[in-house]
């Protein structure tokens, strides 16, 4: 089997999931997951249908931002559900949670996560937090009317083995578990991994189960002074807590109290 080789055929034979993944939707070359996702829950595609790609022509990230990766290199995802509304906003806690899971089971490297969505890792021979880079990004996009969800699809990216000094813009600032680790790391065993992980996080939100005690002893951005931008809006302050939802709670310098959706995440320098 060669390192490309995602194939539904592939996937099943490693799969132990129920739910997530039992339906594969797989494209050597797409414009983007999320894009072939939408239009697959307009021809009636069931819960828990995964959309994969070996390489991406128009990936995207949080804010309408461009994600970029090397073909065959990555693990380029979109996973379709039907969550009820309380569920929603958990879904990127479920996300950041199973990319960290997968991680540490697959290749003994510990992750953190950035609020509200992205997962780090520090550089070979571990490291200060300082020196943490992106290793995967979590997006999720939903339609929802009233208090009905359509539907959501949870996009997970992660740099297996891709090469980051090969693509300028993102040499700085990302990572890939094969640049920490100093080897190849199989991407067909991580998804199969990143799925199991995945649909035990969602079936305990489906339970009702709380998830947010287990992603909040993960994030590094709690106890830090940051700066917060959404849009036009920044706000400074320390990231004190982080609610049931995921929502961050900034004490600005003005010690007020605010609750935070969304937002860029930097430390203050």
């Amino acid at each position: 089997m060669t390192e490309n080789e995602l194939s539904p055929d592939s996937l099943h034979r490693e799969l132990r999931t129920k739910l997530i993944g039992q339906n594969i939707l797989y494209y050597p070359t797409i414009s983007s997951t999320m894009d072939v996702a939408k239009q697959a829950i307009r021809e009636g595609a069931g819960e828990g249908t995964i959309v994969i790609a070996d390489h991406q022509t128009a990936g995207r990230g949080r804010l309408g931002r461009e994600w970029l990766s090397a073909p065959d290199s990555s693990i380029l995802l979109s996973i379709i559900l039907y969550p009820k509304l309380e569920q929603l906003p958990r879904l990127t806690m479920a996300a950041c949670l199973a990319v960290v899971q997968s991680i540490e089971k697959v290749t003994g490297l510990e992750p953190t996560i950035k609020w509200p969505n992205d997962v780090l890792i520090a550089g070979r021979g571990g490291g200060s937090r300082e020196s943490e880079k992106k290793v995967s990004g979590i997006l999720i996009e939903s339609d929802v009317l009233g208090d009905s969800v359509n539907y959501a699809i949870v996009g997970i990216a992660l740099n297996v083995n891709l090469e980051p000094a090969t693509i300028p813009e993102i040499s700085e600032t990302a990572t890939s578990l094969k640049e920490v680790l100093g080897q190849h790391v199989s991407r067909l065993t991580m998804l199969g991994s990143l799925l199991g992980e995945f649909e035990a996080l969602y079936n305990a939100l489906r339970r009702g189960e709380p998830i947010d005690r287990e992603w909040r002893r993960r994030l590094e951005t709690l106890g830090k002074k940051v700066v917060v931008r959404c849009g036009d809006e920044v706000q400074e302050g320390n990231a004190e807590a982080v609610d049931e939802d995921g929502n961050l709670l900034l004490r600005r310098t003005d010690g007020r109290l605010v609750t935070i959706s969304a937002g860029d995440v930097t430390l203050k320098a």
